[in-house]
């Protein structure tokens, strides 16, 4: 067990670290309000206790802690966003062992677009949301990643939007999705959409082809080739003619999925071609005033 990560912590001030270097815990040396004037955070694990953690999320309004809190998720309360002016955001983690729970083994930080690019090719898995996230001043977008102790595939993917009253969100982390934290609909003045995955140490089990469509034709098209489409629009609510959905496939002998995630930086589009991810270069808030947002698919 020692090799999996079994608590985290976060500082946000030299009482914090001290007090977690104390208690043992080891810490991760990359500022996660780097580029701001908020201030310096850190984030601290151990691996020398009895149960590993499996799952972590983000969360950066009280409409995405509901979900977490209602799913028995711990949340670290201390925000990541610290004096820096924008979301208040916090980290969340569940220690489950259910048949979509792989434990982590690594935690890393990228800070710019080639480091971020090259982790997320190499097979670590990406929280959506930035930890800079609406910060002044913005210099850097800092994302976490973590590597599991056995290779994932994603194996099936939902979405879900803020019309939905019904408890899906707990539903979905019982279910083992995992949710991507950052809002389709981002600055369009739509619902709140998420995407959601979930993962498989199967390779046969994998989804291996993912697309999006933005026109009637191009639903048309993938509906033809026999793909699936997620079910909710991701530019639900807003005042846009386009209609955004998400399409997957399951082939045999065809290369799965191991990670998905999205990319908000058309700067950055580049480095993640570069590094061999693929970008969906559809805009999920096509038609609208919305931030940029593409889906990127790792083979």
């Amino acid at each position: 067990m020692a090799a999996y990560i079994t608590d985290i912590a976060v500082s946000i001030d030299a009482a914090d670290e001290q007090e977690l270097q104390s208690l043992g815990y080891t810490k991760i040396d990359v500022n996660l309000n780097q580029g701001t004037k908020g201030n310096e955070v850190y984030l601290w694990y151990k691996k020398d206790g009895p149960q590993a953690i499996t799952r972590v999320q983000l969360s950066y309004n009280d409409d995405m802690a509901k979900g977490l809190i209602n799913a028995g998720y711990t949340k670290i309360d201390k925000n990541l966003n610290a004096g820096a002016g924008g979301d208040s955001i916090y980290l969340w983690y569940s220690r489950g062992s259910g048949e979509y729970d792989i434990p982590i083994v690594e935690i890393k930080f990228s800070t710019n677009a080639e480091q971020d690019a090259r982790m997320f090719a190499d097979g670590k898995e990406e929280l959506a949301c930035d930890l800079n996230r609406k910060a002044k001043p913005h210099e850097y977008w800092i994302h976490m990643l973590v590597k599991r102790s056995k290779q994932t595939y994603v194996c099936d993917v939902i979405a879900t939007d803020s019309s939905d009253s019904n408890g899906s969100d707990k539903t979905n982390f019982k279910e083992g999705y995992i949710r991507l934290d950052e809002d389709t609909n981002r600055g369009a003045g739509g619902r709140d959409v998420y995407i959601w995955y979930r993962q498989t140490t199967d390779p046969k089990r994998a989804i291996t082809d993912l697309e999006v469509s933005t026109t009637d034709a191009e639903y048309q098209q993938y509906e033809k080739q026999k793909y699936t489409h997620v079910l909710v629009d991701l530019n639900e609510g807003t005042r846009s003619d386009y209609k955004v959905f998400l399409w997957y496939k399951k082939q045999t002998g065809i290369n799965p999925i191991k990670g998905i995630m999205l990319l908000l930086q058309k700067d950055a589009v580049a480095a993640y071609k570069k590094a061999g991810v693929t970008v969906i270069e559809k805009d999920l808030n096509e038609g609208n005033k919305g931030q940029l947002e593409y889906i990127c698919v790792n083979k």
